[in-house]
């Protein structure tokens, strides 16, 4: 089977997106929390979000800014607050979440747009959504322009919050099937997690060995 060899440099910054989106995949979303100074809560999904660190413990968004170049919601709130909380999105609050992503404008509080309960953070000053199943509360370590149109944010973990039938406090691993959480695809699509099957790492000797028999 060949190949497209697609040049990036020859793409639209639009065609370059659609190629990422659709072949990274599936993404998990970051329902992020923040708010504004005036004390506003804004509630937004992003799905360019992942954890990079265990030690110290951070997690990076991805946040486009507006067509005119000035800063989205999320984005400014961070940049003024220096907290946020990423949610994460499970197969319940979907349609939530997807109400979260209209283009209100910086004074209406999401949350309360769909239906939400905010509850108040305890290491930031910013709320986690008490209908998600995990809720990390975040200090914004870095920030790095890329570009005029997007920011890529690094917050560090500062508090957890796990349903209590999602972690097992004993071993501190979590039930897939209980989280259910939620990816994005390319277009509208999402895609659950529940398609799982386990792979274990083979060991270098393992690996020889059956080099070896195939021989």
């Amino acid at each position: 089977m060949t190949h497209h060899a697609l040049n990036f440099a020859e793409l639209t910054p639009r065609e370059a997106y659609k190629v990422m989106i659709g072949t990274i995949v599936p993404r998990p979303i970051a329902w992020v929390t923040t708010v504004s100074p005036e004390g506003v809560v804004n509630a937004a999904p992003y799905s360019f979000f992942n954890c990079l660190s265990a030690d110290p413990p951070i997690l990076a968004l991805g946040v486009e800014n507006k067509p005119d170049r000035s800063f989205k919601d999320t984005a400014y709130n961070i940049r003024m607050t220096e907290c946020f909380t990423v949610n994460i999105v499970d197969r319940a609050n979907v349609g939530t979440m997807s109400v979260t992503a209209a283009a209100f404008g910086p004074e209406v509080d999401e949350l309360e747009m769909a239906g939400l309960t905010a509850v108040p953070g305890e290491k930031v000053a910013c709320p986690r959504i008490a209908e998600a199943p995990v809720a990390f509360e975040c200090r914004r370590y870095l920030g790095i322009e890329v570009s005029s149109a997007r920011e890529i944010i690094l917050g560090q973990i500062v508090m957890a919050h796990v349903r209590e039938d999602v972690i097992d406090l004993g071993t501190y691993y979590s039930d897939h099937e209980k989280l259910d959480a939620i990816g994005r695809m390319g277009g509208n699509g999402y895609a659950g997690t529940l398609d799982y099957f386990d792979l274990a790492t083979p060991s270098a000797e393992e690996v020889l060995s059956a080099r070896k028999a195939r021989a």
